[in-house]
């Protein structure tokens, strides 16, 4: 096939996507006020969260798998390009600090590299290859997960990321805004969101990225939720790496168990500085050393934890 045979089917696929297409309730938004653009961009967003209810299913199945495999040692790694890629990335990176998970367990990959977070680098999502070669160099294996991201489902560094990683016996996940009968990439999961015509045609930084990031933040809170990074609805397993977390952890142990700021920073003293163990320090009237040893035997869960407290 040449060039231009080649350029002739791309462009038939980019035409069928329902992400290229014309979103007919905005066809004179160039002519709008800028409250009426503020409306219309607002009444577009709210259909994004109803198409992603459709797909809780899968997500849960999704938390699931991805639960498992940090049990087992695994990573859960993202292959995206342009704001897909972004996204990624942004979940990836704001683990750690949110979670107290180590920086490799969750990992996001951009086609173009760093640079390609801040500027755009036109070509760098079009090789499979380049996907592959990641995939590759981050050395991935059993029991990783690999989830590409790509709002019209095509994207060929996503499709060499997954296809190398399903060689290497990982399981596949691809999250995309397009209808599932739009896809041609063989996935064990595929979380399709078809969120429709975007507000200005083309533009999948605004529904397609919004989509993207709901189900990213539901697959990795969902996953470290059963993991035991929560207790109750708050997160006690963050990493106390800047001024402001070290305070809001002073917070969580005094609403919790009603000691005071000096108290509740001794007691996080006491325990190096992880809040789950300063936690059950307060809640069981436990020394730090036994707190260590109960959160072991409860896989890091506080709740079971104190519930074996209870139960003696």
């Amino acid at each position: 096939m040449n060039s231009t045979e080649e350029k002739k089917k791309l462009f038939k696929k980019l035409e069928n996507l329902a992400t290229e297409k014309r979103n007919s309730s905005t066809l004179e938004i160039d002519l709008a006020s800028a409250g009426e653009i503020a409306r219309l961009i607002n009444a577009e967003d709210q259909k994004v969260a109803l198409q992603v209810e459709k797909k809780l299913d899968v997500i849960a199945d999704v938390i699931e798998l991805v639960s498992d495999a940090f049990q087992m040692g695994g990573r859960l790694l993202y292959f995206g390009a342009g704001t897909s890629g972004r996204l990624g990335v942004l979940d990836a990176a704001e683990c750690p600090p949110t979670f107290g998970t180590p920086p490799e367990q969750v990992e996001g990959f951009i086609a173009g590299g760093e640079a390609a977070m801040f500027v755009a680098q036109e070509g760098a999502e079009d090789s499979e290859e380049i996907g592959a070669e990641a995939v590759e160099e981050a050395k991935v294996a059993p029991p990783d997960v690999i989830c590409g991201l790509a709002a019209s489902g095509r994207t060929p560094y996503v499709h060499g990321a997954i296809k190398e990683a399903a060689k290497r016996g990982c399981k596949t996940i691809l999250v995309t805004t397009v209808p599932a009968e739009q896809i041609d990439l063989e996935v064990d999961y595929l979380i399709d969101v078809p969120v429709g015509p975007e507000v200005i045609m083309g533009s999948t930084r605004m529904k397609s990225g919004t989509a993207q990031k709901m189900v990213l933040n539901m697959i990795t809170t969902g996953a470290m939720i059963r993991q035991g990074k929560i207790y109750e609805n708050v997160m006690v397993d963050l990493m106390l790496s800047n001024k402001k977390l070290e305070e809001r952890a002073k917070r969580i142990l005094m609403i919790f168990s009603e000691v005071d700021y000096e108290t509740a920073e001794a007691l996080l003293n006491d325990a190096d500085g992880h809040v789950k163990t300063a936690l059950l320090m307060a809640l069981g009237n436990l020394n730090a050393e036994d707190a260590k040893k109960l959160l072991k035997q409860n896989d890091g869960f506080v709740r079971k934890a104190l519930l074996g407290i209870s139960e003696e």
